[in-house]
């Protein structure tokens, strides 16, 4: 929840004071949060240190330095990079996260969290070049009005909605996949990591393809539905066969391919629909969008499960997602603008 409330503020004062100065100040209140977590005896100082943790919002702002520093032919490539990094993030926590339980606690956990914060910094403030639009940033004012127009953007509002459900789906399926895999498939938890590394190596055979064709021959919106179309089949086969070990690796493996694609191809969107001066504002509503469907996506499929069980969950995911289908299907004007720039930039 505070991910989701200060995406938008930190990414204003990113166009106002310049990337690397708030993602700095970022990184600095996620340390903070790491140790006092660490240092907490009981569960209030434990939320307090997550809260402060997730206050260190600075998503939007990294994505807009990414922008600033790439440019339109290369943009969606380095946004993969990203994308990868933040899957490849989710699997080595998952694979490593029992392990290191074992041998450092909790604690460790949190201590280790405030040491590659520290050491982002570093990384930040020595190997990652300056843009050269930075002077410009720093002379905008954060107006209202700006906010409001970056908003109501059509098609802002359209890539919005497309993190927000990509994120509610992902999250709301890994509510229920590891109790499939534990209580369907009769697989022991501390093994779930062999499949999610399987998953995910293999998931790389749809998500480089996509972006590689898609850049190439100028086709965003056909891949981008394609990827909804494997969601959507994902999501009814891990429904229909969630106890068949082999059928829920090969639907995983559809989700996310297709979900690390657009995890690729959205922020490179926004960041082509919109002015460099209000860069930040617009990636700081669009990881908004993201959070709060993290959230949305495991408070609503934990309820589901708790009253109705595995099943009504998937529900929920497939009714998401065709609505996510309608909406980039139906709209004739998704990206169109930006396929446009792209065809005048080559």
């Amino acid at each position: 929840l505070t991910q989701a409330a200060l995406q938008i503020p930190f990414g204003m004062l990113s166009d106002r004071f310049g990337r690397k100065p708030i993602i700095a100040l970022g990184l600095i209140i996620f340390i903070i949060g790491s140790l006092l977590a660490a240092f907490s005896e009981s569960i209030y100082g434990l939320l307090v240190g997550r809260a402060l943790q997730g206050a260190g919002a600075i998503a939007a702002a990294i994505m807009a330095l990414a922008a600033d520093l790439s440019s339109e032919q290369a943009r969606t490539k380095i946004m993969a990079v990203i994308g990868i990094s933040i899957g490849a993030a989710f699997s080595i926590a998952f694979i490593l996260g029992p392990y290191l339980y074992i041998y450092i606690g909790i604690k460790g956990l949190f201590y280790l969290g405030a040491g590659l914060g520290f050491l982002a910094i570093v990384v930040l403030l020595k190997a990652v070049p300056d843009p050269t639009m930075s002077n410009n940033v720093r002379t905008t004012t954060i107006s209202l009005q700006d906010f409001k127009t970056v908003f109501l953007e059509p098609q802002l509002l359209r890539l919005n909605y497309s993190i927000f459900t990509s994120h509610l789906i992902l999250m709301a399926n890994f509510v229920v996949i590891p109790i499939a895999l534990r209580d369907y498939a009769g697989i022991v938890t501390h093994s779930h990591w062999q499949l999610y590394l399987t998953v995910l190596i293999c998931s790389l055979f749809i998500m480089v393809p996509f972006i590689i064709f898609s850049e190439r021959l100028n086709k965003i919106k056909p891949f981008f539905i394609i990827s909804i179309l494997l969601i959507i089949l994902s999501q009814s086969g891990l429904m229909l066969f969630h106890s068949q070990l082999l059928l829920i690796g090969l639907f995983m493996v559809l989700f996310f391919g297709a979900f690390n694609y657009l995890e690729a191809l959205l922020p490179s969107e926004v960041s082509k629909t919109i002015t460099p001066d209000k860069k930040g504002t617009a990636l700081g509503i669009y990881s908004t969008s993201q959070f709060i469907g993290i959230f949305i996506g495991g408070a609503i499929g934990g309820t589901l499960y708790q009253e109705w069980g595995l099943v009504s969950v998937y529900v929920l995911c497939l009714i998401m997602a065709c609505s996510w289908l309608c909406v980039i299907s139906l709209s004739k004007q998704s990206f169109n603008r930006v396929e446009k720039n792209l065809n005048e930039e080559i």
